[in-house]
């Protein structure tokens, strides 16, 4: 795909589509519950509808038009075993969660993916399921997908995750809805609680304390109605443009302000952008809001500690920002970025260097010096939608024209990215 350099400013009003993470789990715990579930917003990208297909494959009658997906749950015990293996495609949060769920249900099932997730660590969910009573089985120990799981009865365990994800808690903690007695997560750091909301919007009682959750297992699922906000991770990369294109300004509206997700915003007012924030309302225990962004010059700063669990996704488009902010930008504490659908710390350094950024990847991050004009080249994304969308964002600001490799990962997320960029600019 042929992208034209420095197009012009960006101008106008947006909507982003539904946040991935919830869309997910909504599917999740409406296929676990009795009753019909209604979720309006969900994201139709290719990771979301993964979910959707690996529950029908389970006997769940779930019907779908674009963004409005209805679920006709029986409970837990009415999912069936699967007639044949399920194919995760490019999801890791399917991955993850959906084996805190199978290690429980009294069948057989079997779970692949496509090359990257192929590569990407299970034992960092299937380690503590297996401490719960879970056989699991797969390459190198269960490490690696494909992964052969047959449920067993579990029973709770006190867990402390070595790792800083929302997967591996919400896996442990699916697991748990489904375990003998009380499961409690401790993080070291706060992760995103969506999967904690979400199961108290369905009827379940999750009793969190700073750091720590709990859940006890056995308990009944209700069908609800859950209205998915807009997903800031996406809306982090118009965020980012109008932040760092002279003359830019743009309002997105009905965007999720979880503040287990709102580091991008943190980082991006530290760094100068003029931005304002408005809550509007909240849904399922989920705060939705309008933000406006325009630009400003941009400085660099030290972007560590609790804020990267609360914008890991976000990581590239801050990497791209800080090419265009004065000074040095370090990024540390993010060994998570290598985990992800790409070893993002090699990409992100890999793809900017080739476009004329100064970037020393490090161990758990980078240091990038800005401000550095960005040529044009020929880019590939490696197939992480995330990088797709930071080289299509960092084409406004390249000189020469930038030619995408790749393009279509970025439909895992955001189908109609170009066409939202397109109307912006």
């Amino acid at each position: 795909m042929k992208l034209k350099g420095q197009r012009g400013v960006l101008r106008g009003k947006l909507c982003v589509p539904g946040d991935k993470s919830i869309s997910h789990r909504s599917v999740i715990l409406g296929s676990l519950a009795k009753g019909t579930t209604i979720i309006t917003n969900f994201l139709n990208g290719e990771d979301c509808l993964a979910t959707i297909a690996a529950f029908r494959a389970m006997g769940i009658e779930i019907e779908q038009d674009n963004q409005v997906v209805t679920i006709t749950g029986k409970g837990i015990e009415e999912l069936k075993e699967p007639l044949e293996p399920i194919n995760l495609g490019n999801s890791g949060t399917t991955a993850r969660l959906l084996l805190g769920v199978l290690a429980g249900l009294p069948f057989h099932s079997t779970l692949y993916g496509d090359n990257s997730l192929t590569k990407r660590p299970m034992d960092r969910i299937t380690d503590p399921l297996r401490t719960m009573g879970a056989k699991i089985d797969g390459r190198a120990k269960g490490k690696y997908l494909p992964l052969a799981v047959r449920g067993q009865q579990l029973t709770g365990i006190t867990y402390h995750p070595p790792v800083k994800s929302a997967q591996v808690k919400s896996g442990v903690l699916l697991a748990g809805l489904l375990a003998e007695g009380t499961t409690t997560v401790v993080e070291k750091t706060k992760t995103r609680d969506h999967t904690e909301n979400m199961l108290q919007a369905f009827g379940a009682k999750v009793d969190v304390q700073g750091l720590t959750v709990k859940i006890k297992g056995k308990q009944s699922l209700k069908g609800t109605s859950i209205q998915v906000p807009g997903d800031i991770s996406s809306a982090a990369f118009f965020i980012g443009a109008a932040a760092m294109v002279p003359g830019s300004k743009i309002t997105i509206e009905h965007v999720g302000l979880n503040p287990t997700r709102t580091g991008i915003l943190d980082v991006v007012k530290a760094m100068g952008a003029k931005l304002s924030i408005v809550e509007t309302s909240t849904i399922g225990g989920e705060k939705v809001g309008t933000i406006t962004v325009e630009y400003s010059e941009l400085k660099g700063i030290t972007i560590a500690g609790d804020v990267i669990p609360r914008m890991i996704d976000e990581l590239p488009i801050a990497a791209l920002l800080a090419t265009q902010a004065k000074g040095e930008t370090v990024i540390k504490d993010a060994e998570e970025l290598r985990f992800k659908e790409t070893d993002r710390i090699a990409t992100v350094a890999n793809v900017l260097t080739k476009l004329g950024a100064h970037i020393n990847p490090t161990e758990d991050g980078m240091v990038i010096k800005g401000v550095t004009p960005l040529t044009g080249t020929n880019v590939e994304s490696y197939g992480d939608h995330r990088i797709g969308m930071m080289i299509a964002i960092a084409s406004l600001v390249c000189q020469q024209e930038v030619i995408l490799e790749n393009p279509d990962a970025i439909n895992v997320s955001y189908p109609g990215f170009f066409e939202d960029l397109n109307k912006l600019v």
